[in-house]
């Protein structure tokens, strides 16, 4: 027999057809300086901006970022939102225009108190090799392997002073 799902208090064995079909697609983050936070998720993590929406009635803009391995991204502007809006694994980085100026401008990075929304995570091929690329490029680490007890993960700070945890695909 398939695996279906883990037991746990409020988990409902069976998926309603009316969800069949359904896809998780992105996470969204607020990002104060996108030229700093477009660099560090496309050099550092290797995404590549696939849609960017700019919304001049609310004065700010979307930036849609994934992994895209070997997929054949479309060229066309249509079909590319419709290959973002189809695919799983998206980061929307969301800029409200005028923060990169704003000295004071700030966004909560959920692991303070009080806690909420924690980090996003990368599985990488091989984690000593993914924390020297880190190292190389000055990112801060909030956790290293070596630190605590769980050696097989690391936790890297966005420009933002998002978490992003790196595990190693075993």
């Amino acid at each position: 027999m398939a695996f279906n799902t883990e037991e746990a208090p409020g988990i409902h064995s069976e998926v309603p057809e009316q969800t069949r079909g359904f896809l998780f697609n992105h996470t969204m983050v607020r990002i104060v300086d996108p030229e700093a936070s477009l660099a560090f998720y496309s050099k550092v993590f290797g995404m590549r901006l696939l849609r960017k929406v700019d919304m001049p009635e609310g004065e700010f803009t979307l930036y849609f970022l994934a992994c895209t391995g070997d997929d054949d991204v479309p060229e066309d502007q249509q079909a590319r939102a419709k290959y973002v809006n189809g695919r799983e694994g998206v980061l929307e980085l969301t800029h409200n225009w005028g923060t990169e100026k704003d000295p004071n401008a700030r966004y909560h990075n959920g692991n303070e108190e009080p806690q909420g929304y924690g980090h996003i995570c990368f599985t990488v091929p091989d984690l000593e090799a993914a924390c020297r690329w880190m190292d190389e490029n000055g990112v801060s680490f909030k956790k290293r392997p070596e630190d605590g007890r769980m050696s097989h993960i690391a936790f890297v700070l966005d420009p933002d002073g998002y978490w992003i945890e790196l595990v190693a695909r075993s």
